[in-house]
């Protein structure tokens, strides 16, 4: 007899269980298909097209045919202006940077002594960096001797505050808090905690935020000389308004400020690895020429310290004298000399100030008004630049997330062609926007859509970079995983590098936004239109400077919109 025995069916596969559906994400997906939208229904609003920009290839050959060949000042005017304009940039962002010490202070949550303070500090942050320092400039002159470099400092400075600020405070807020509760429990003071447990942790940060928040102002300080502020870009303004003969001696300055800003950003690797010891590990053009110029050179050895054998009391309580030692202080008197000798360079005289228009002056800018104007045409005016704005970091966004990630080490094929990216990268940051505005109005005549190119272009070199950063930023793992699967180059990036990549592309998108907003309104300054055409306006005239503070509320009420937006969306795809 034969016995069978019963085997149950077999259960049906289940599939891997799905993730809860989370209503934020959905939300935040739609908003971010919706602005996509908003910025492609800009550039057909903005009447935007690839014809249009073939069309004006014939009015840029008669340009080119018109320019005289590019040239430079004589030596002696071109130093002078070199220098002028690095002492009121050094200065501008020294002044900045020590100011932001204490608004950082009062804004960081664990440092501050009351929320109410806590608010003020991010107040004067998002005020300060919502104002453009064009528009600052243009108000400054008002008071001061015409051509003074003053309005220029003052306008670097105070814009800056803003920025240096915010990503001091975000350092202070990510320190390690072991050091401040234990001078804390000690009895040290507020004081104390701050110098002796904070500020040594973040010091790296306030410097390499004020080394590159210096380089944004060297690029930038072109603009100032619209504001009839000295310097390259005061010679450049005035060379450019001699068409067409001039164009070739305004390029050529616009070529001076474009070296200036890379040897900048070779000066502060040098600086990052002489003054704070960090070696420079990173990809950008100023890391890899210190490496290059350092390659060879004998690093610390056990002979730059005492022996930890031989160490006391006594030599644990006094910092020998190394070689390390002495060549920070040299760096680190060589700064302050730097800064010091920036106040020559600048030509500072106090005596330019018109003591008796600076109150007069302040006070035309209260109340509130619109004059001639409605208040529908400056909402107008501001959505054109808002949608300048949208639809510029749109085409960055395309160009960028291609050229970005092809620069990224994880995603290039190859170191050559990492390298090739990375250096055009440099390039399209090193264009000033404004540079670019100018040249390309020439061409296709006055309207938006010169702004938008330029600002695109500008936006390419920022945003490729922090793209192509982000990717080689994320977890290695994911990509070795699908590398091990036999996965090819195109899958490992769709399914390991974008996915953790995206918040990081999300966040520094709307960054960028936020960035042509304020460079889309000075664009103005040069025959672009949107609400920058009416700053200029009512910039020049002390009777119609209210209409200038319901301007720039407005534009604060914006990039506070978009900052929130921002930060709302990090959030929820972190």
């Amino acid at each position: 007899m034969v016995t069978v025995l019963e085997t149950a069916p077999p259960e049906p596969e289940q599939s891997a269980p799905r993730p809860p559906r989370r209503t934020g994400r959905t939300v935040a997906t739609v908003v971010i298909l919706g602005m996509l939208a908003f910025g492609v229904y800009s550039l057909s609003t903005l009447d935007f097209s690839w014809a249009n920009i073939v069309s004006s290839i014939d009015n840029a050959r008669k340009v080119f045919s018109l320019m005289d060949p590019i040239s430079l000042p004589a030596w002696g005017e071109l130093a002078y202006l070199i220098g002028l304009t690095l002492g009121i940039v050094i200065l501008g962002t020294v002044i900045a940077a020590i100011i932001s010490v204490p608004v950082a202070w009062v804004s960081a949550s664990n440092t501050t002594p009351s929320t109410t303070l806590r608010w003020m500090g991010r107040t004067i942050g998002v005020l300060t960096r919502s104002v453009p320092d064009a528009v600052l400039a243009l108000a400054f002159s008002l008071a001061f001797v015409l051509g003074s470099p003053l309005p220029g400092v003052l306008a670097i400075g105070i814009h800056s505050i803003g920025m240096i600020s915010k990503m001091f405070a975000d350092a202070i807020e990510q320190i390690d808090d072991g050091p401040r509760l234990a001078i804390r429990a000690t009895g040290g003071s507020r004081a104390q905690e701050f110098w002796s447990g904070v500020f040594p942790q973040v010091l790296p940060s306030w410097i390499a935020t004020t080394l590159h928040r210096f380089d944004i102002n060297l690029r930038g300080s072109a603009i100032l000389g619209y504001a009839g502020v000295g310097g390259l870009g005061y010679a450049m303004k005035i060379a450019f308004e001699q068409f067409p003969q001039g164009y070739g001696r305004g390029l050529g300055i616009a070529a001076v400020i474009f070296v200036l800003c890379v040897v900048c950003e070779i000066i502060s690797s040098t600086i990052r690895r002489n003054l704070l010891g960090v070696e420079p590990r990173g990809r950008r053009l100023g890391d890899r020429a210190v490496r290059l110029v350092t390659r060879g050179r004998p690093r610390r050895t056990s002979t730059d310290a005492p022996s930890t054998i031989a160490m006391t009391v006594d030599s644990m309580t006094r910092q020998p004298w190394t070689r390390r030692r002495i060549r920070n202080c040299a760096w680190t008197v060589g700064a302050i000399m730097l800064v010091i000798s920036s106040y020559w360079m600048a030509d500072i005289d106090f005596a330019d100030v018109n003591w008796s228009h600076m109150w007069p002056s302040i006070a035309s800018f209260w109340s509130p008004s619109t004059g001639s104007y409605t208040f529908g045409e400056f909402a107008d005016a501001l959505l054109v630049t808002v949608q300048v704005a949208f639809a510029a970091a749109l085409l960055s966004l395309v160009v960028s997330l291609a050229v970005g990630s092809l620069a990224a080490r994880n995603i290039a094929p190859n170191p050559a062609v990492r390298g090739t990216f990375r250096v055009l990268l440099v390039v399209f940051r090193g264009i000033p926007e404004l540079v670019l505005a100018i040249f390309l109005i020439m061409i296709t005549g006055l309207g938006n859509q010169a702004g938008v190119v330029a600002l695109a272009v500008g936006g390419i070199g920022l945003l490729g970079k922090l793209i192509a950063d982000s990717c080689e930023e994320v977890s290695p793992g994911p990509e070795r995983a699908l590398t091990a699967t036999g996965a090819a180059r195109g899958q490992r990036y769709l399914a390991a590098t974008w996915p953790q990549a995206l918040p990081s592309l999300i966040g520094n998108t709307l960054y960028l936004v936020d960035s042509n907003i304020r460079a889309a309104t000075i664009l103005g300054i040069v025959g672009g239109s949107g609400i920058g055409f009416y700053l200029m306006n009512a910039s020049t005239l002390s009777s119609t400077h209210g209409q200038v503070t319901t301007l720039v509320m407005m534009m604060v009420v914006t990039v506070l919109i978009v900052e929130g937006l921002a930060a709302w969306l990090r959030r929820v795809f972190r």
